[in-house]
């Protein structure tokens, strides 16, 4: 009997400095994270504006389409984005994925 009670002592002994060491570790982690991406440079995320935001999604647009088509259907999309512009290649590129 005497053993079985040192025993229930010991585990909940060792149960109580796991579960401070958790606690310990979940606060140490959340400050590295954020002291690595202070001095990585990624910290908050600029602000865009509005031209530059709408720069993006035409890029990202444009991309996604190029990315479903042909080596030879790309350098004809590219000709048209020289020639015409992003707005005409992205038509273009979706005329030639969905076809």
């Amino acid at each position: 009997m005497r053993h079985s009670t040192q025993l229930v002592g010991e585990i909940s002994r060792l149960r109580a400095a796991l579960n401070l060491a958790q606690s310990s570790l979940a606060r140490l982690s959340g400050r590295v994270i954020v002291a690595r991406a202070n001095s990585d440079g990624i910290g908050r995320a600029r602000r865009l504006s509005g031209k530059t935001r709408a720069s993006l999604v035409l890029q990202g647009r444009y991309m996604g389409y190029m990315r479903q088509l042909k080596p030879g259907q790309k350098a004809q999309v590219r000709k048209i984005k020289e020639a015409k512009g992003v707005r005409a290649a992205i038509a273009s590129a979706r005329a030639l994925a969905n076809a």
